[in-house]
């Protein structure tokens, strides 16, 4: 067994974050313009919820999602079809020395975030939040 296996997990470094944050609001920008050379990948308003970086910069992941999150699968199958055209586009607006390879996901998050409502809206997990609010007020006096 490695040694890696013990470490915890780390997130990603600063730069990570900032060049991803970057590239996000440049792709918005671009697919916003609609600087791509395809009408239907242009008629369509697809949001850029984050985008994740490789430690090496070299593959950033972008987790998109049309507007509505209807024709989901179409949207990513035209930007996956103009990645190439949409990197060239993304690295001439930025001073990265090198233009990481574009992929593309959709964004789960609102999925997530709906799921994790209609939990919180169960009967029995309102009655144990309750439960252990009405436990810490007690253990308060």
């Amino acid at each position: 067994m490695s040694r890696r296996s013990h470490e915890p997990a780390r997130g990603p470094s600063q730069r990570q974050l900032r060049v991803g944050e970057l590239i996000r609001r440049t792709l918005s920008d671009v697919l916003m313009r609609g600087d791509v050379h395809d009408p239907a990948l242009n008629a369509m308003s697809i949001t850029v919820g984050e985008v994740r970086v490789s430690p090496d910069l070299k593959i950033a992941t972008a987790y998109v999602l049309p507007l509505g999150g209807k024709g989901a699968e179409e949207a990513l199958k035209a930007l996956r079809e103009h990645r190439h055209e949409l990197r060239r586009m993304v690295s001439k607006e930025m001073t990265l020395k090198y233009a990481p390879e574009l992929r593309f996901a959709i964004d789960e998050t609102f999925d997530r975030m709906d799921e994790t409502r209609r939990l919180f809206d169960q009967p029995e997990v309102r009655r144990d939040l309750e439960k252990d609010d009405d436990d810490t007020d007690a253990s308060d006096d």
